[in-house]
């Protein structure tokens, strides 16, 4: 029985003919060229920051807030004010004079104003910092999911080949069998049925490996050509770290970071609204001349103005600004007694996880492939039929699919636990709260 002529496209099929050889050429570029992007996880995190567009647009995105805090650590936050009048003035002799005046005038806050403003931008502006760090972390732990999806997927393909090509030789068995009547045509369609079925979950999994690169190339926005393979091992991690460690950490994640620079900057914004209740103070000078011109005068002036804060006293300010103080501070103490919960759920599903795996791994799967290699000699023997054979394959390869589902289910646990413990710790800013992301 001719064996299946599976589709790998990084081992193109060995010629047979020589007028074939034109197709298997082009067959062997193409097979290169979609082997060429083979990534390891290291170089699909480093290029998923890099081309990530919301990542990118986000870092654009901070120059607003380094103009708004320009703009408060200016000297004074109002601009100064020049005026001036012209006109002609008519004298009982007809005679017409021109006059001027001009002058400049100033507004000075006097309540601390420009130290609330400055500082309000400086820490919206680390807000938004940690909020780049934050969603860099988002990106990472994305990508390493995508990764481990594809890599999982190689690795099962890989597997089920091997089942395949055992099922392949047993029903080569039974059919070399069948032509010397020593078994029936039942069990040659038998074992001719289970090694087609096996064909098939192979193109499934082939299917659904192509997606996986699909995704994985989108997330790192390659061209839509390039299908990436990776190169990896995929393995159970033992953590180097404990509940109460990462539970420790959850506060300092960037995201809760940024949530501590937003509350500061909402009081500070608050303190704004309330000093603003002070009226700014215009001070101003000017001169001129007047009068007729044999008796010119000239004009020295020097004012200052005062609004009274009788009717409006900013309370639409004051109230919104108070509202965004408790709303930002509701916030983080949702966000924070939320992740803590995730953070629980995640190592608990993660520990059940790991026992599964490692039951799987070191008692199911040898039995399982010693069964495997007895009921093959058996069946060489003729101490067994198809039938039994084909039970103890099919026990195998779906001890072998569960523990291929547990084990990439654990790692991607795993990278969704660390993500919402905020694993490895990032060290703090060294910088001032303005730090540029």
């Amino acid at each position: 029985m001719a064996s299946a002529n599976l589709y790998d496209p990084c081992t193109p099929p060995a010629p047979r003919a020589v007028s074939r050889t034109l197709i298997i050429v082009l067959g062997a570029l193409l097979a290169s060229a979609a082997c060429a992007q083979e990534l390891t996880l290291e170089e699909a995190l480093r290029r998923g920051e890099e081309a990530n567009p919301r990542l990118r647009a986000a870092q654009a995105e901070a120059s607003a807030l380094q103009g708004q805090l320009e703009d408060a650590s200016a000297l004074l936050w109002n601009n100064p004010t020049a005026a001036g009048e012209f006109g002609r003035r008519t004298v009982p002799n007809d005679a017409r004079q021109r006059e001027y005046l001009i002058g400049i005038s100033q507004a000075f806050e006097i309540a601390g104003q420009r130290g609330y403003r400055r500082e309000e931008a400086e820490r919206l502006l680390a807000a938004y910092a940690e909020q780049i760090r934050e969603l860099r972390r988002q990106v990472r732990a994305e990508v390493s999911r995508r990764f481990l999806a594809v890599l999982a997927l190689q690795m099962r393909i890989e597997t089920e080949r091997a089942v395949l090509k055992l099922t392949e030789d047993s029903a080569a068995i039974v059919d070399k069998r069948f032509r010397a009547g020593e078994d029936t045509r039942l069990q040659a369609n038998v074992a001719e049925v289970e090694a087609d079925r096996a064909r098939n979950e192979v193109r499934s999994l082939e299917e659904q490996l192509v997606q996986a690169r699909a995704e994985l190339a989108a997330l790192l926005q390659l061209a839509p050509a390039d299908l990436p393979a990776v190169r990896g091992e995929l393995g159970a991690v033992t953590p180097a770290y404990r509940l109460d460690e990462l539970l420790g950490l959850v506060d300092a994640r960037p995201q809760f970071r940024a949530f501590g620079h937003r509350e500061e900057a909402a009081r500070n914004r608050l303190a704004l609204e309330r000093a603003s209740v002070y009226p700014d103070v215009t001070l101003g000078v000017g001169t001129g001349q007047e009068g007729p011109s044999d008796a010119r005068e000239r004009l020295t002036l020097f004012t200052v103005s005062v609004p009274l804060p009788l009717f409006r006293r900013n309370a639409a300010g004051i109230g919104r600004a108070s509202a965004d103080l408790t709303r930002t501070q509701i916030e983080r103490e949702a966000a924070l007694r939320d992740a803590r919960a995730q953070v629980i759920a995640l190592w608990r599903n993660f520990e059940s996880l790991g026992v599964r795996v490692a039951r799987l791994r070191d008692a199911v799967l040898p039995r399982l492939n010693e069964n495997q290699q007895l009921s093959q000699r058996a069946l060489r023997a003729g101490e067994i039929g198809i039938a039994e054979l084909l039970l103890v394959n099919r026990q195998l390869l779906e001890a072998q699919r569960d523990y291929f589902a547990a084990l990439t289910e654990h790692e991607t646990t795993r990278v969704t636990l660390e993500e919402a413990a905020g694993w490895p710790p990032e060290p703090r800013p060294a910088t001032s709260p303005a730090a540029k992301p």
